[in-house]
């Protein structure tokens, strides 16, 4: 979690830079304070993979760029979960859903468009993506057999790719104060990459994030 710390920290100090230039130079308006849920998914054909609900919160840079349109720039922490099917043996056995979960930080920069000023805007951009392992929760069944594999077991998939790039696109709506946001993120790297060099069965694993976040935010 140092990494995350760092990055808190370093998008802290921007964030007060760019309070101090708004005071000098009214170029950004309001910084404001994010919390959602989120619904969490791999899209990959190589695991048997299900989405689970987990939570969001982040602070968030928005400021008028030229006439209807905005920038909002910012840090998001994530600790999304999800589960993978697994089997007790190579051959099948008991067959269950063991629960996986990844933290990650987020620095994005959105650009967006005011359909009804102050209201309603639709937003879309980049996002640079640093998470942990894909950590097995259910510790107790770290023995049991991905499915469709006969060597693969659950504690094997954790080592995923730590770096991943997504693209994001949303609306929100509200009130310059406060606003309610929905959002929609797809991992345009493959997150599984690093699992192919772990001498497993499968040599080529693929995998997006997809990532659904209905939230809040505050601005101030």
């Amino acid at each position: 979690m140092k990494i995350y710390h760092l990055l808190f920290i370093t998008v802290t100090l921007l964030f007060s830079n760019q309070i101090h230039s708004q005071r000098n130079y009214g170029e950004f308006n309001v910084i404001g304070v994010s919390a959602g849920i989120t619904l969490y998914d791999i899209n990959t054909d190589d695991l048997s993979t299900k989405s689970k609900e987990s939570f969001m919160f982040g602070l968030q840079m928005r400021g008028n760029v030229y006439n209807n349109f905005d920038m909002m720039y910012g840090v998001a922490f994530y600790d999304t979960n999800l589960s993978v099917l697994a089997n007790s043996t190579p051959e099948g056995g008991v067959q269950r859903e063991l629960n996986y979960n990844i933290q990650s930080a987020q620095i994005s920069v959105l650009w967006g468009y005011k359909i009804i000023r102050e209201h309603l805007s639709i937003e879309a951009g980049p996002v640079l993506n640093i998470n942990g392992n894909l950590t097995l929760k259910d510790t107790q069944f770290e023995d049991y057999f991905i499915d469709e594999y006969s060597s693969i077991q659950a504690i094997d998939l954790e080592n995923i790719s730590k770096v991943n790039f997504h693209v994001a696109a949303g609306l929100t709506a509200g009130f310059r104060n406060f606003r309610v946001f929905s959002q929609y993120q797809y991992g345009v790297t493959n997150m599984l990459n690093k699992l192919n060099s772990s001498n497993l069965e499968n040599k080529d694993f693929k995998g997006n994030a997809s990532l659904i976040t209905i939230g809040v935010t505050a601005y101030f």
